[in-house]
C-alpha cells in the first residue's frame, strides 16, 4: 500500500512540475511557440505537445504510463494484470490520482481563510 502511495505522489509530483514548475518555463514557450507557428512542419504534434503540457489530468496519464514502464506498476503488482496491458491500467490510475490530488490543491488554494 506505501508503494501505492509513493506512486501517486511520484506521479503527481511529476506532473505538477512538467505543467507549472518554473524550471519547465523555457522549454513550454518554445513548444507553445511552434504549436502557433502555422508554417511548423509538424505543427499538429505540437499543438499535442502543447495541450499535454498545460493539464494534469493528461500529463498524468502519459506520466503515468512512463512510470509504470520506468519505476514500478501497481496494478501488475497489486491486481496481477498482465505486464503488456497493465501500462494503460497505470496510465488510468496516474491521471485519476493525479487529477484527485491536484482538485484537493487547489481547493485548499482558492478556500484560504
Amino acid at each position: 500500500m506505501t508503494q501505492l502511495l509513493l506512486w501517486m505522489i511520484t506521479a503527481y509530483g511529476m506532473s505538477n512540475i512538467v505543467v507549472y514548475g518554473s524550471i519547465f518555463d523555457r522549454p513550454r514557450n518554445k513548444i507553445n511557440k511552434l504549436a502557433s507557428d502555422e508554417s511548423s512542419f509538424f505543427k499538429d504534434f505540437w499543438v499535442f505537445i502543447k495541450d499535454m503540457t498545460s493539464c494534469m489530468m493528461c500529463f498524468g496519464f502519459h506520466g503515468g504510463w512512463f512510470l509504470s514502464f520506468t519505476l514500478f506498476s501497481p496494478t501488475t503488482e497489486i491486481l496481477g494484470t498482465s505486464p503488456y496491458i497493465s501500462w494503460f491500467f497505470d496510465a488510468m490510475l496516474a491521471s485519476g490520482s493525479v487529477w484527485a490530488i491536484n482538485s484537493i490543491i487547489e481547493w485548499f488554494e482558492t478556500n484560504r481563510p
